[in-house]
C-alpha cells in the first residue's frame, strides 16, 4: 500500500509539472559543504508595550488605573450612586509615598444608601464561564468604621455574573484576597464593588486576575497570549522595546528599578504612545508594570528564549523631544546599566542578586546580551554609546552589546552610524525596515556582500506595510507576509553577519491598538497568530545549526522566477531543511538535488503555507485561515520534484542517515 501511495505521488508531482506547461527550475544543495553556522539566536522576539500589550494585554491584571495614579485618578471608573453625604475622596500621599500616592476613602453615613464604584477594565473584561477569579486589595478602616464590600461582575446588560463579600476588619493597611466564580462568558464585563454600612474605608491597588494564568501564577500573565510566544520557539525575547524605552522625554523614560518589588511600589507612568497618533488617540494608556523587568527575565527562562534587555542611553525619543542628558552627568544611567547585568547575573550576596533571590529567583538569569539605546541616531547617539560600551567592557567584558543604527536603513543618518560604530568595533548592531511588500522582495540579497570582517547584524525590527508606515489602514495581509518570508530567506542565508532577527510589533487589542500591522491579535478573551506569524514560526522552528549552498544556475536563490530559498542542516536532528518561497501567481515546478555523500531517507516532510488571493487575512473570527499544512514527501534517489503553488512559502525536511 506504502508503495502504491509513493507511485500516486510521484504522478501527481510529474502531472502538475506536465499541466504547467513549465520547465522545471533545477536547484542544487550541497548537504555536505556547510557555508557557516547558525546562531541559536537566529529567530526571536520583540516586546515592545504598544497597542495595550502589557497592561490590557500579556499581563493578566484586569482593573485598569488599579490604584488610582491616572492624571484623572478616576479615570477607568465609574460612580454608580452618588447620592450620599461624601461618596468618595482621592487622597494624595505623595511626600510621605511618592510611588504609590494616591488612594481612595469611600465614606457612607449612617442610614445612607450603599455606594459603588465601577471599573471598565481594558476595553471590558473577559470573563470565561466557571472560571474562579482572584480579587484583592489593600484597605483600612477608619476610627468607628464597619464599611463591607461587595464585589461582583456584570455583563454588558448590568446583569450580575458572579459575587463575593468582604469585610475588612483592621485600621492598619492590610492585602485582602477573596476569589469566586463567574457563572456566564462575557467580552465586556465591568467590575463592581458596593460600599455598604457607615464610616470611612481607604482603599488601593484594587485587583482582579482570572486563575488560568501562565504557569498558574498568582497575578501572572494571560497564557494563551505566553503560549504563541512559546510555540515560537524564539532564540532570545528583546525588552522592553522600543520607543518604551526612551520615553517622550526623560522624565517618562523606562526605569527598570521602578519595574521591580513590590507591585504597590513600581511607580506608574503614562505611556508614550497613549496620544502619539491623532488617528488612535488612547489616553488611557498607562504603565502600571506589573509587567516589570524581573517578569521579562521570567518569561524569557519560560520559553526558553535568551533575554535581550534594552536600556535607555541618556536620550529620549528623537522623534519627540529628543533631550538628552549631559555627558558629564550620564554616570547615573551608565550605572542602571551596570546593576542591571549584576541584577540578572550576580550572586546571591551581591547586592543587585540578593534583590533578584528575594523575587524568587537565586540562580542566575545567564544573561548575554545588553542593548544600548533603541533608535537613536547622531553624533550625539555615538558619544555617549561609547561611554556605555567602555564601562559595560571593562566591568563585564562578556556581555554582548547590541547597538544600533537608527529608525531607518539608508540615508544619511544610517551611513554615519554604521561608519562610527565600526570604527568603535561594534559588535551586533540593530537595523529596521518597515516598507512595502516590494521593498523586501527587492532587498533579500542586502547582506550578501556586507563586509564579513566588521560588526553583526541584528535585524531588530522588521514588518511589510501594505499601505504605508504609520497608516492605521495597514493589514497583516499574505502579500505582506509572503514578502517577509523571501526577505528571511536572505538573512538566513547570511547567517555569518545576521545574528538575530525580530518581527515588530509583537502584540496588539483588537479594541486598543495604535500602530499596525502587528504580529498577534487578541480581545478580552481570543487571540490568533497573523500570516506574519505563521511566517516567522516557520523560520523558527525549522532553524538549523548550518547554512547550506542552495543555487539555481550557479546563484543563490533571490528571486529568479520569483524564487527565494535558503537551506540549512540540523545537527540536532540530523535533517536537511529547505525554505522556498514562489512570490509568483503561477505555480512553479522544481527540480531539488540533493548533494549529499550521505544517503537520504526515502520520505521527507513538506510544509506548505498559502492563500489563494494575496489579500486574505486572518481574524479572530478565522484565526487559522492562512496557516501552515504538513504532508509527507517522497524522495527518489537524492531528487526531489515538487510544484510549488502560487503565492506560497513552502519548508521541506529530509531526514539523512547516521
Amino acid at each position: 500500500m506504502k508503495k502504491i501511495i509513493i507511485v500516486c505521488v510521484l504522478l501527481f508531482f510529474t502531472y502538475r509539472i506536465i499541466c504547467s506547461g513549465q520547465t522545471a527550475n533545477v536547484i542544487s544543495v550541497d548537504a555536505d559543504k556547510p557555508i557557516s553556522a547558525i546562531q541559536p539566536t537566529m529567530w526571536g522576539i520583540f516586546f515592545e508595550d504598544i497597542n495595550f500589550a502589557a497592561d490590557g494585554g500579556i499581563y493578566a491584571e484586569l482593573v485598569k488605573n488599579r490604584s488610582f495614579e491616572f492624571f484623572k485618578p478616576l479615570m477607568g471608573w465609574k460612580i454608580l450612586k452618588s447620592d450620599t453625604t461624601t461618596g468618595i475622596l482621592i487622597i494624595n500621599q505623595g511626600k510621605t509615598n511618592p510611588d504609590n500616592p494616591r488612594y481612595a476613602r469611600i465614606t457612607l453615613a449612617e442610614g445612607e444608601p450603599s455606594f459603588s464604584l465601577s471599573n471598565a477594565g481594558f476595553r471590558g473584561m473577559g470573563i470565561k464561564k466557571g472560571m474562579s477569579y482572584h480579587f484583592s486589595v489593600l484597605a483600612r478602616q477608619m476610627e468607628g468604621s464597619s464599611l463591607k464590600m461587595r464585589i461582583s461582575l456584570a455583563n454588558s446588560k448590568g446583569e450580575e455574573i458572579g459575587t463575593v463579600s468582604l469585610a475588612p476588619d483592621t485600621k492598619e493597611w492590610k492585602k485582602y484576597t477573596v476569589s469566586f466564580a463567574a457563572t456566564v462568558k462575557e467580552l465586556r464585563a465591568r467590575l463592581n464593588i458596593w460600599f455598604e454600612g457607615k464610616g470611612s474605608l481607604d482603599v488601593d491597588m484594587v485587583s482582579l486576575f482570572p486563575d488560568d494564568t501562565w504557569k498558574n501564577r498568582p497575578c501572572g500573565l494571560r497564557a494563551d497570549l505566553v503560549q504563541l510566544l512559546a510555540d515560537l520557539k524564539p532564540g532570545f525575547l528583546r525588552f522592553p522595546g522600543g520607543c518604551i524605552v526612551e520615553g517622550r522625554d526623560l522624565d517618562n523614560r523606562y526605569q527598570w528599578k521602578n519595574t521591580i518589588g513590590n507591585i504597590e511600589d513600581r511607580h506608574l507612568i503614562v505611556n508614550r504612545w497613549n496620544t502619539e497618533f491623532a488617528h488612535r488617540l488612547t489616553p488611557d494608556y498607562f504603565q502600571s508594570f506589573g509587567m516589570g523587568f524581573f517578569e521579562y527575565f521570567q518569561l524569557a527562562e519560560d520559553i526558553g528564549a535568551e533575554p535581550l534587555p534594552i536600556l535607555n542611553c541618556g536620550m529620549a525619543c528623537e522623534f519627540n523631544t529628543a533631550e538628552v542628558v549631559p555627558m558629564d552627568q550620564l554616570d547615573s544611567y551608565i550605572q542602571d546599566a551596570l546593576d542591571l547585568i549584576e541584577f540578572a547575573n550576580g550572586p546571591e550576596d551581591s547586592k543587585w542578586g540578593k534583590v533578584r533571590t528575594r523575587l524568587g529567583h537565586p540562580a542566575s538569569f545567564n544573561m548575554k546580551f545588553i542593548g544600548v539605546g533603541n533608535e537613536q541616531w547622531g553624533p550625539q547617539y555615538i558619544e555617549r554609546y561609547k561611554v556605555f560600551a567602555d564601562a559595560i567592557k571593562k566591568k563585564y567584558p562578556d556581555i554582548k552589546i547590541v547597538t544600533g543604527t537608527g529608525p531607518s536603513p539608508s540615508g544619511r543618518d544610517f551611513d554615519f552610524a554604521a561608519k562610527e560604530l565600526k570604527k568603535l568595533n561594534a559588535q551586533i548592531v540593530d537595523e529596521h525596515y518597515y516598507a512595502m511588500p516590494e521593498w523586501f522582495l527587492q532587498n533579500a540579497t542586502r547582506y550578501d556582500n556586507y563586509n564579513r570582517n566588521s560588526y553583526k547584524i541584528f535585524a531588530g525590527e522588521y514588518a511589510a506595510q501594505s499601505k504605508f508606515t504609520c497608516s492605521p489602514d495597514n493589514q497583516n495581509n499574505w502579500k505582506c507576509a509572503l514578502s517577509e518570508a523571501a526577505f528571511m530567506t536572505g538573512l538566513e542565508r547570511n547567517a555569518d553577519v545576521v545574528y538575530m532577527c525580530s518581527y515588530a510589533p509583537l502584540f496588539a487589542h483588537i479594541d486598543a491598538w495604535q500602530w499596525t500591522p502587528d504580529l498577534i491579535w487578541y480581545d478580552n478573551l481570543k487571540s490568533f497568530g497573523t500570516a506574519d506569524y505563521y511566517v516567522q514560526k516557520l523560520f523558527s522552528n525549522n532553524k538549523g545549526t548550518e547554512i547550506l549552498p542552495m543555487l539555481l544556475e550557479n546563484k543563490p536563490v533571490t528571486g529568479q522566477n520569483g524564487l527565494y530559498a535558503s537551506a540549512a542542516f540540523d545537527k540536532n536532528s540530523n535533517e536537511i531543511i529547505l525554505k522556498i518561497v514562489n512570490s509568483a501567481e503561477k505555480a512553479r515546478p522544481l527540480r531539488i538535488v540533493l548533494e549529499s555523500a550521505k544517503k537520504l531517507m526515502p520520505e521527507g516532510r513538506i510544509i506548505i503555507l498559502k492563500s489563494e488571493s494575496i489579500n486574505n487575512v486572518n481574524s479572530l473570527e478565522r484565526p487559522a485561515f492562512i496557516s501552515p499544512v504538513e504532508k509527507e514527501l517522497t524522495i527518489k534517489g537524492k531528487t526531489l520534484i515538487p510544484v510549488l503553488d502560487p503565492y506560497s512559502f513552502t519548508v521541506i525536511r529530509i531526514k539523512v542517515f547516521k
